[in-house]
């Protein structure tokens, strides 16, 4: 072989080098972001469950006003996207959702989502 022959085989070598490592962290961005997505949207499905309690009387079993005796569902605190924890007080809960997909090191997907009497607020910590 030439010189011009193994040239462009090792600039093509190359190319394609650098479009694997571009592909990798286009699909590892993709995955964090879907994983991210998938923490807020059950954080905020949790969030309308301690709503709905909430508002609904104590006689029907909500909590009248109240977030006190409102607690996430056993099958709900681990699903395969991540784990659920929920702080709760008689007027708010902070429900904190920490996925399964490492962002960056040991950093994962972490999502907070505060409930009031007045609204929900989703807040993305990682």
């Amino acid at each position: 072989m030439g010189q011009q022959q193994i040239l462009l085989i090792v600039l093509g070598m190359i190319i394609v080098g650098i479009a694997i490592i571009f592909g990798h962290n286009i699909f590892k961005q993709h995955s964090i972001d879907s994983k991210r997505d998938i923490v807020i949207s059950e954080n905020v499905n949790l969030a309308n469950m301690a709503y709905q309690h909430y508002k609904k009387p104590i006689k029907l079993g909500g909590g009248g006003n109240s977030f006190e005796s409102w607690q996430i569902p056993d099958n709900l605190k681990i699903t395969v996207s991540g784990e659920y924890e929920a702080d709760i007080s008689a007027d708010i809960v902070v429900i904190t959702g920490t996925g399964n997909e490492i962002v960056t090191g040991t950093d994962y997907v972490k999502v907070q989502t505060t409930v009031t009497a007045e609204n929900i607020f989703t807040e993305v910590l990682n």
